[in-house]
């Protein structure tokens, strides 16, 4: 076999930390063409369909990837953007802002970002960051809850890209941040922040994306972590158990997924009295098109037709501060012993070269 070399790697050189945070992935356009692409990437991945492969690679080749293209790329052309696709905007916005503020508190990090499926890539992202010498990686997938078509999905990209380096860099992975204090506290603001704008509704939806109830009977933690997700900001919010609820999703094919769906319980809440109500979607980490456009105006129209009065979509935490603040906790703990800190010395030397970089762009 042979491996990815670095060639020019200087053994003298001091270590380098990275910090790479991932998210789903997007189309590179909104395109049939494109979204084929991207589909086909995302769903031959055995993490996120867990049927034997022949089968589903008929299923996938021969039907979905047939029909699925042309209608997801009209709600794709819905959301998209003179920059691209929202979720590549607030990712981009994202990698900045911890790479600034990391900076502010004195760590001396080079700060990334890639998609699992699509661009930009992680093999392409990890290629980048041995170039700049990082000999010691976190990766940071922006999935606040654990669930194995997610989180282990990456670790699959990360390790399967492993395997063709001839050296690889230390590695920490986390794995979800679920019930993180700073995550938490960052999730309450948001909704507290709407409410002073717009008041409080009959009730807070908690939507999140769902997965097939069977992974949920195989063992993944998903479902208990979106619940405890839930409780957890509830608190902070001072609910009570009748104010709020959680419910699901985005469900495909025709197995029983993760219950109560969100579509389903939208279409009910007005005749159950329910005339108002808020979503918030605290397993995105950024706006995208299922919260954009399933969430904020699919099932808008379903909750009005069906008797509804007033429908909000709270927005994800995106590059908001308080998010930002949140995520660079979680990386400071999980960076702790790397010695990422830079001395008054080295922060003087950096300056100097950005100063100098400055003056050369200008002449």
């Amino acid at each position: 076999m042979k491996y990815i070399n670095t060639p020019h790697y200087d053994h003298s050189s001091q270590a380098k930390v990275g910090v790479l945070i991932t998210n789903l992935g997007t189309p590179d356009e909104a395109t049939k063409p494109a979204l084929r692409r991207y589909l086909k990437e995302f769903l031959a991945d055995p993490r996120v369909v867990e049927v034997p492969r022949l089968i589903w690679w008929m299923v996938l080749n021969l039907v979905i990837l047939n029909i699925r293209p042309a209608r997801s790329a009209k709600a794709y052309q819905t959301v998209w953007t003179d920059e691209g696709s929202p979720l590549m905007i607030h990712t981009q916005h994202q990698a900045q802002a911890l790479s600034d503020h990391l900076k502010e508190l004195g760590h001396n990090v080079i700060v990334k970002y890639a998609m699992r499926y699509g661009n930009p890539s992680i093999t392409n992202t990890l290629d980048e960051m041995a170039a700049e010498g990082v000999q010691r990686l976190l990766v940071l997938p922006l999935y606040p809850q654990y669930c194995g078509a997610t989180s282990a999905s990456t670790f699959d990209a990360i390790a399967s890209d492993f395997t063709q380096r001839r050296w690889i860099p230390e590695l920490r992975f986390v794995t979800h941040y679920h019930d993180d204090a700073a995550y938490i506290d960052a999730c309450a603001e948001k909704i507290k922040a709407h409410w002073e704008d717009h008041g409080k509704a009959n009730k807070l939806l908690f939507s999140y994306h769902g997965i097939p109830k069977r992974y949920l009977t195989n063992g993944d933690p998903y479902h208990c972590e979106c619940y405890k997700t839930s409780r957890l900001i509830a608190e902070q919010l001072n609910l009570d158990e009748d104010e709020y609820m959680t419910t699901f999703q985005s469900r495909f094919g025709r197995e029983e997924w993760l219950k109560p769906y969100t579509d389903e319980t939208l279409k009910s809440f007005p005749s159950a009295g329910v005339h108002s109500v808020q979503v918030f979607c605290p397993g995105f980490s950024a706006d995208c098109l299922e919260t954009i456009e399933e969430i904020g105006e699919e099932n808008r129209e379903y909750f009005m037709e069906a008797g509804g009065k007033r429908y909000e979509y709270i927005t994800a935490l995106n590059a908001e501060v308080g998010h930002i603040h949140a995520l660079s906790q979680l990386i400071e703990r999980n960076l702790s012993g790397w010695n990422t800190k830079t001395t008054a010395t080295e922060n003087a030397q950096q300056l100097t070269q950005q100063r100098a970089k400055a003056m050369g762009a200008a002449q």
